[in-house]
């Protein structure tokens, strides 16, 4: 898979550029502010690119808005977004055009080395991926009777539902049998009035919209 990294400190890009060859992927540029980006995906059209929020030339979410052009323009091109901070406004921002091919993911999470590059693989593939930490902080901000009424099981896999995973590999992580992950998947629709879906970016899109309420 080919890929453009975006991020205005040299260290990091070069981070990430030997995290993602090293994975087998194929970095195909390195930029460091948001106009760079933009000439770089639609000369070079890669699989992916992974984005800094906070960049040149503005030094403000100048990464976000262009990821959001790109997604406009090159829709075949998948976005992975990197943020130092949790912030579901900008998870939320990045979403609002649909779920497929889209990322969301802490810094931190590029030394999850497995984590990060499946990350990537899921949004070159249209699938999406979301921080853990974004997606507990959107699921432990709301108190409403719904949400009160699942089990911690359920929230588990409501959880992972939301980050873009799906029933094989929540089954995976929860070491449980694809099976019951389904069961709890259609009793977590039912209780939170959400549309039953096998098609898993419209599920996370729904579960995101219950979330942001």
């Amino acid at each position: 898979m080919r890929v453009v990294i975006a991020d205005d400190t040299v260290l990091i890009r070069e981070g990430i550029s030997r995290v993602l060859s090293q994975a087998g992927f194929e970095v195909v540029a390195e930029v460091g502010d948001a106009d760079e980006l933009l000439a770089a995906v639609r000369e070079l059209r890669p699989d992916v690119a992974v984005v800094d929020i906070r960049m040149p030339p503005g030094g403000a979410d100048d990464g976000l808005v262009a990821a959001r052009q790109i997604r406009a323009e090159l829709p075949d091109v998948g976005i992975l977004v990197l943020s130092q901070y949790v912030d579901e406004h900008y998870a939320m921002r990045l979403l609002e055009d649909g779920a497929e091919g889209v990322g969301y993911l802490l810094k931190d999470r590029v030394g999850e080395v497995d984590r990060f590059t499946d990350a990537v693989t899921r949004v070159a593939e249209g699938g999406s991926a979301l921080d853990p930490e974004v997606v507990s902080h959107m699921v432990g901000s709301r108190s409403d009777e719904p949400l009160a009424a699942l089990t911690p099981r359920e929230r588990e896999v409501l959880e992972r539902m939301a980050e873009g995973m799906s029933n094989r590999a929540i089954a995976g992580q929860l070491d449980v049998s694809e099976r019951a992950v389904e069961y709890h998947v259609t009793s977590i629709f039912g209780k939170l009035d959400l549309p039953a879906t096998g098609n898993e970016h419209r599920r996370v899109l729904a579960v995101l919209a219950y979330l942001r309420g």
